[in-house]
């Protein structure tokens, strides 16, 4: 069996069309989706980048191996310890260790573990690629490196491929050349000036009013968009930076799938694409960034092809983790799962459309602290560590009328609060039974907070200081 693993940082769902966008940002990924099963409910256990893709290729989430956070402790696994053989349990008990074991050469095409010094998702590869700019990268960059290695081996049997598309991260840098292909089409209707008005109005880093970061200066790479959010236009001006990319990248992932065509294997190769996390634009005041534990940044896109295994144009509608594709990717293959894994295969259930979970539990540890609660139509949100935004301590949306998350009903629903309370309980009390170390978070907001909104940061004087000169100093004392 060979399988390539598409993995698009920052790529959310219902910006494609097979998710139900109404702006054609994807024909060869809409194209895709009619050729196997696309998932509607799947998420990243943790968010953003170093926690998600730990969680995805080490089979476990933050919780348990200790990543939650881009900088501190808790952007390292825990270590062993005494435990600790000849060779690291963690590194026997990965995705590509895993498939390594039972035969297939793994090859991983990324600059992510040197960008985040994360060499343990590259555990068990026995090739990798780093294509050197540390995910400032364009598809147009990306694609000669698999291109050239599909032409070469791609007639092998049994590889594993992972390729890493970056296009939709900021900074929004598709070639000017490329164009914009949504320039005479409108944004979502669910964003008004009200919402604008009330954004520009609050505080926090990549908010409307600080899009690039901490302050309104987009960097010099930073093509498409604008420094901060005025009007509709400005947020369409933003919008579109972030679609083009998308539109960019799916460019390439044609070509890309014509080199397996022309090597003769297009129909013999399982095809799995996805993403780390996904991308608020405008939900809860963050634009263009990936901050929070909620629909919107951990919802992932899920599309998996495998002729003859699975049927075609099915979806799959339960809830289920990254973790459990990771899982579902290792039984395809014939492979055995780590005793360790929290993942567990859907091969069975995607046929079915038999959900395996009923209630998934979010993380966010790297802008601020959050738990989610997911379950039903209801997602819980409770915030440990604001991260320099304007968050209260718990929000809940009705994510089916409300996906966008405007209205925190946190207040009126007294026994939706319970149960979401209840289910973020017992994901503690697995916490405390399976792991020697306790909850991260309490890592994390010991070390002064989260590494992009941390208290030691030389960020927070000047932010607090941009709020005085902009307006906002009396959220001083809160961010304080």
């Amino acid at each position: 069996m060979r399988i390539l693993y598409i993995d698009i940082d920052s790529l959310r769902p219902d910006h494609l069309g097979c998710y139900g966008y109404h702006r054609n940002t994807s024909p060869c990924i809409d194209q895709l989706a009619t050729q196997g099963v696309r998932f509607t409910r799947l998420f990243a256990s943790d968010s953003p980048c170093l926690p998600s893709r730990t969680a995805f290729f080490c089979g476990r989430p933050g919780s348990f191996t200790g990543v939650v956070n881009h900088g501190g402790k808790r952007a390292d696994l825990y270590p062993e310890g005494d435990r600790r053989g000849f060779r690291s349990a963690h590194s026997l008990q990965t995705l590509g260790s895993a498939l390594r074991h039972a035969g297939y050469h793994t090859v991983s095409i990324s600059p992510f573990p040197q960008r985040h010094s994360s060499y343990q998702i590259i555990h068990g590869f026995h090739e990798t690629y780093d294509t050197g700019k540390g995910g400032l990268e364009n598809a147009d960059e990306v694609y000669p490196v698999t291109s050239d290695w599909i032409a070469r081996h791609g007639k092998q049997e049994n590889w594993f491929l992972h390729v890493n598309f970056w296009d939709p991260h900021t900074p929004y840098d598709t070639p000017e050349s490329f164009g914009n292909p949504f320039e005479q089409e409108p944004i979502g209707k669910w964003l008004t000036q009200g919402i604008i008005d009330r954004q520009r109005a609050s505080f926090g880093p990549h908010s409307a009013r600080e899009v690039p970061g901490y302050d309104d200066k987009l960097p010099a790479e930073w093509r498409w968009g604008v420094g901060e959010i005025r009007d509709l236009q400005d947020a369409k001006r933003h919008i579109d930076g972030y679609d083009t990319g998308i539109r960019y990248v799916d460019m390439f992932i044609e070509r890309l799938l014509e080199d397996l065509d022309k090597a003769g294997i297009l129909s013999e190769t399982v095809i799995y694409l996805s993403a780390d996390h996904g991308e608020n634009q405008g939900e809860l005041n963050v634009w263009g960034d990936h901050q929070t534990a909620d629909l919107i940044t951990n919802r992932l896109p899920g599309i998996l092809i495998a002729p003859g295994v699975i049927p075609t144009g099915k979806t799959y509608d339960g809830f289920c983790y990254h973790m459990d594709l990771a899982a579902t990717l290792l039984e395809m293959a014939g492979a055995r799962k780590p005793d360790s894994w929290f993942g567990s295969s859907l091969k069975k259930e995607i046929q079915t459309n038999h959900p395996i979970r009923n209630s998934l539990i979010l993380s966010q540890g790297a802008w601020s602290c959050q738990r989610a609660a997911l379950w039903d139509r209801w997602l819980l949100i409770r915030t440990y560590h604001a991260g320099w935004k304007d968050f209260p301590p718990y929000m809940l949306f009705d994510i089916e009328a409300d996906p966008h998350e405007t209205r925190n009903l946190a207040q009126e629903r007294e026994d939706l609060m319970a149960k979401g309370l209840y289910l973020l309980d017992e994901w503690q009390l697995e916490i405390y039974r399976h792991s020697r170390h306790g909850d991260p978070f309490c890592d994390v907001i010991q070390e002064g907070g989260p590494l992009h909104a941390n208290r030691h940061s030389p960020h927070f004087a000047s932010y607090a200081q941009r709020l005085i000169d902009t307006g906002r100093g009396e959220f001083v004392e809160r961010l304080e």
